[in-house]
């Protein structure tokens, strides 16, 4: 629970966030890896990203960002410095100049995010 409050990933059991996500997902659709940074979430299912981001102060309100894996052209990831304590995300979708940011908080494995978005890319 402290990393969530701090900005770290934490890995979310796939089992459960299939059960939840069963409205918006597809028939066949499985959820792969899934991280939740304090109340957003990036989910990789075997068809799509999806980034949720959760809006206003209970987190009722959220945006849902379904992004399939071939319409990704590239992404680029910045990892945390001694004066820039964040570290940051950027997904560029094809045909889109403005990518998608995200930004983490010290300790976050940005790496591992960035290392399973390539897999499911590079696919």
């Amino acid at each position: 629970m402290l990393h969530g409050l701090f900005g770290n990933a934490t890995e979310v059991n796939n089992k459960e966030l299939q059960k939840d996500l069963e409205a918006i997902l597809t028939n066949d659709e499985q959820v792969v890896r899934a991280f939740r940074i304090v109340r957003d979430m990036f989910i990789f299912t075997d068809k799509r990203l999806i980034l949720i981001d959760k809006q206003g102060l209970t987190g009722r309100k959220a945006e849902f960002h379904s992004i399939p894996y071939r319409s990704i052209s590239h992404f680029s990831v910045e990892t945390a410095g001694s004066f820039d304590l964040d570290a940051e995300m950027k997904i560029y979708i094809a045909s889109n100049p403005v990518p998608i940011e995200r930004e983490f908080k010290r300790g976050t494995d940005i790496i591992g995010l960035q290392k399973t978005l390539a897999e499911f890319v590079l696919r």
